[in-house]
């Protein structure tokens, strides 16, 4: 979306919904991409269904960083509800309390043969023995990070949101809402049928679709149907070593045909602290949480307000200003404190519409701080209209004193999507070079609806070249 916030979708940030009946041309402007990405609705929750894949190719005359392979194959997991999904969102916003867990997980549309359904159905991928076949995995649950593994063969992973990275062999894969994963599976064990199997990766208290989802691996050729199928090893639903061993394992290509660019020169610092929290209600309302309270979320503690217009139309109408509209996030916590160790803070927080606001050209360092308020948790963040190097990540309280000097600035991953560790800490650095205003959310569906966003306003620069395109005609009108 270089210089095009226009074709970027999320609802009053960028653009007003599509009418029932009505239609919109997105223009996608690619960069340095490769690999996968993907695209989804970003109007509350109906992503759910409404989702797809983007697949980037070489361009001409280059070839992939490793051996070309012999088949290409999209695998989406999705969440599926049996009740509509917005009732499902509805009903929670009424009670303020925590949604329905999703019914089931889908590989490819298919919930696989554990869930008690009359004609459960199962995504079944056909390989040939000897040949290697390019995965590309995209995760649009809702809800929940999953772990991924196929009985008896390893993975390859060799990229993730549209980036190559360092192969690396595994036996399964740790993936996030709004991630993508390439990885390369070769069909190198006896011809039989094997298990791909899906299942959650959550290690709180908060409630979430504890149910498995399976897929098949069938080699071709002749032989006997397997009376019991392999099924795969994983690690435990709580374990949270596996989850970010898998997370630092990526490391970006960084050699002459995929260059990277660090930033080395920060010019804005913020440290972020991401939190699940509490407001309260009128006794009216009828909330049901903790007494008469309902459920939030926060980014240095304050909910953000959505608001009933574009605030990119305003922005743009009002000669690239919106402080009628907004306010500015700040840099810091409120209030420090030990984010990780200090139990009973108090849960509640502020609502308010406010924005991150920077210059062209900022070289920028975000860290994102889990906390030990309300449910904590794994937080996937997710920033539009950038990829951005995850530098560093740890466990506890982030220490500006040390932990920089550890941050990996020779070949991180770059990535559009980060799993920020539940009472850990997460690093990215980006130079703001798009202009435009951009959603910045945790990929939690709900924790969205609570409140866990921003918006990141980047302006112009000081050339045509450098400043925001003028929007298209056809833009969905807001009333």
């Amino acid at each position: 979306m270089l210089r095009n916030p226009w074709s970027d979708g999320p609802e009053y940030i960028t653009q007003c919904p599509i009418k029932p009946g009505g239609n919109f041309t997105q223009e996608i402007n690619l960069s340095t991409e490769e690999g996968t990405l993907w695209w989804h609705a970003h109007s509350d929750w109906s992503r759910a269904t409404v989702h797809g894949a983007i697949k980037v190719f070489p361009a001409n005359g280059t070839s992939y960083p490793y051996d070309e392979p012999d088949g290409d194959q999209t695998i989406v997991f999705a969440s599926w509800y049996k009740s509509n999904v917005m009732d499902v969102l509805n009903e929670s916003l009424q009670t303020g309390g925590d949604p329905n867990v999703s019914d089931a997980y889908t590989i490819n549309g298919e919930p696989g043969d554990l869930y008690d359904c009359s004609n459960e159905t199962m995504y079944s991928l056909l390989v040939e023995t000897g040949k290697t076949y390019l995965l590309r995995i995209i995760n649009s649950i809702l809800n929940e990070e999953m772990f991924f593994a196929i009985a008896n063969h390893n993975m390859t992973v060799v990229g993730s949101d549209g980036a190559y990275v360092k192969p690396f062999s595994t036996d399964y894969l740790f993936i996030t809402p709004g991630q993508t994963m390439d990885v390369l599976l070769t069909a190198n064990q006896t011809a039989s049928y094997y298990y791909m199997v899906l299942t959650p990766f959550l290690d709180t208290d908060s409630s979430y679709d504890n149910t498995t989802s399976r897929a098949l691996i069938k080699y071709s050729g002749n032989y006997t149907t397997p009376s019991t199928i392999p099924t795969p090893t994983f690690p435990n639903i709580s374990d949270s070593i596996s989850a970010q061993l898998f997370v630092v394992r990526l490391k970006s290509l960084a050699d002459a045909a995929h260059p990277i660019n660090v930033p080395q020169n920060i010019t804005r610092q913020i440290f972020m602290t991401v939190s699940v929290n509490l407001f309260a209600c009128p006794n009216s309302t009828g909330c049901t949480v903790d007494g008469d309270n309902k459920l939030a979320a926060s980014l240095n503690n304050n909910s953000f307000l959505s608001p009933s217009t574009a605030l990119l139309q305003e922005y743009y109408d009002n000669n690239y200003n919106l402080s009628h509209l907004v306010g500015e996030l700040p840099n810091k916590p409120p209030t420090p404190f030990n984010y990780t160790t200090v139990a009973n803070m108090s849960a509640y927080t502020e609502e308010g519409r406010l924005v991150i606001t920077l210059n062209y050209g900022d070289e920028v360092e975000i860290v994102f701080q889990g906390t030990n308020i309300g449910a904590t948790q794994n937080h996937p963040m997710h920033l539009h209209g950038y990829s951005f190097y995850l530098v560093g990540t740890g466990a506890g309280d982030f220490d500006n004193g040390t932990d920089p000097g550890r941050f990996n600035l020779v070949d991180p991953p770059e990535v559009n999507t980060i799993a920020v560790p539940r009472k850990g800490w997460s690093a990215i650095r980006f130079k703001a070079d798009n202009p435009g205003v951009w959603f910045m959310h945790c990929h939690f569906e709900r924790h969205t609806t609570w409140g866990m966003s921003t918006t990141v306003i980047v302006k112009n620069g000081a050339t045509n070249a450098t400043s925001m395109r003028p929007p298209p005609s056809y833009m969905p009108p807001c009333s």
